[in-house]
């Protein structure tokens, strides 16, 4: 399908020839002979791209500017004049203006500019897709007693800076707790970084949170940031936290304290401002005890608990839990959703979730692949219950 721009200028010459070189490019063009038409041809049709003159009878192109990006903010706007000055481009550039091309124009920049804004609004259309999805994906489903506990929490702590600590078995949904603290905070658009404690081996645990010098160890063959610093401004996310090694959670405690890192290997205190998020299977009091993990630590980071229960505790979810992951699979696979009985639902809910939500989607995902249109009872049983 041909691209569609729209030409906005009083000089029927300069239309004239946009319109026909655009055509030739294989683009489609409408016209608009002054701002007023231009607005009105803005707010009627969608535009993949606008290019527009300055000084025009009715309203001018800054006017036509401030309505487009008003309007529809995600259409690129180029504007055109021969009556330009770069005071006049650089307030068009700060009002949303992708570009400024002075009269007459060179034609082949002014096709490369069309060209590589329309590529943008096209990352920008696939960017907000994207993280459509994900939030899509990180949503929090279910309305037992325990989620909406959860839920007014992390409403009341979302806003703050209190640090976090979430606790639950494996599978249960302890990131999308912390992804929906990020979400709602006031750090949402700062980076959320996240580290699992446990899959990191124990001599290299400082070095990912803090970074390293050049040369601090054998293979440190250049300087390298550590999650701290990549999540400046942002959260950071340290899942299974009780796996952490004595001399990381030392480390750890000082970072929270003073806000303030040093590098492995390094001298230079480095300022952070961070809001850290904890998870872990584990009861952390049962580790300090053991003396595995560091009593000032755990005070530290459970400013605010939150306990995220089993599937098994909240059985009342499952039918809203299977809807979604439904959903959410049948557009992966890029099929129809499938129905699936009341029977089979009932006895998902009966089932032993010793694997939690994480087992549930995978349990769902392998019922539309083998079942036919319509999930069953008889599929349940072949497939999950195994009899």
């Amino acid at each position: 399908m041909a691209q569609h721009i729209l030409v906005i200028d009083d000089e029927r010459a300069i239309r004239k020839a946009l319109g026909e070189i655009l055509s030739f490019e294989g683009f489609t063009v409408d016209e608009a002979v002054d701002g007023a038409e231009g607005v009105k041809k803005i707010r009627e049709n969608n535009y993949d791209c606008i290019l527009c003159d300055i000084k025009m009878p009715k309203m001018d192109g800054l006017e036509v500017l401030q309505v487009a990006k008003a309007e529809k903010p995600d259409i690129p706007f180029i504007v055109i004049s021969g009556h330009g000055n770069i005071e006049t481009a650089v307030e068009a550039v700060k009002k949303g203006a992708y570009d400024y091309i002075s009269k007459p124009p060179d034609l082949n920049r002014l096709l490369i500019t069309l060209r590589n804004a329309m590529d943008k609004k096209q990352l920008v259309a696939e960017t907000k897709q994207l993280r459509k999805r994900i939030s899509r994906g990180n949503e929090m489903i279910g309305d037992s007693a325990a989620m909406m506990r959860i839920q007014e929490t992390i409403a009341k702590v979302a806003p703050t800076d209190a640090r976090v600590l979430i606790t639950g078995e494996n599978g249960v949904g302890k990131e999308l707790v912390a992804r929906r603290i990020h979400e709602l905070s006031s750090r949402a658009a700062g980076p959320m970084i996240e580290v699992n404690c446990a899959a990191i081996p124990s001599e290299l645990i400082e070095s990912e949170l803090f970074g390293h010098e050049k040369g601090s160890f054998t293979s440190a063959i250049k300087q390298r940031l550590g999650k701290f610093e990549m999540a400046n401004g942002g959260t950071l996310f340290l899942d299974e936290i009780g796996d952490m090694s004595h001399d990381a959670q030392a480390k750890m405690l000082r970072a929270l304290q003073e806000s303030r890192i040093t590098r492995v290997g390094g001298e230079k205190d480095i300022k952070v401002d961070v809001r850290v998020i904890a998870a872990t299977n584990k009861n952390l009091m049962d580790e300090v005890e053991a003396k595995k993990f560091r009593l000032d630590l755990y005070h530290r980071l459970s400013v605010i608990l939150i306990q995220v229960p089993s599937l098994n505790a909240r059985r009342e979810d499952i039918p809203a839990l299977i809807n979604h992951f439904m959903t959410n699979i049948s557009e992966e696979y890029k099929q129809p959703v499938k129905d699936i009985e009341r029977q089979a639902v009932t006895a998902l809910q009966g089932y032993n979730w010793t694997g939690n939500i994480r087992e549930l989607r995978n349990v769902v995902e392998r019922l539309i692949i083998l079942s036919d249109k319509k999930i069953t009872l008889s599929d349940v049983n072949t497939y999950i219950l195994m009899k």
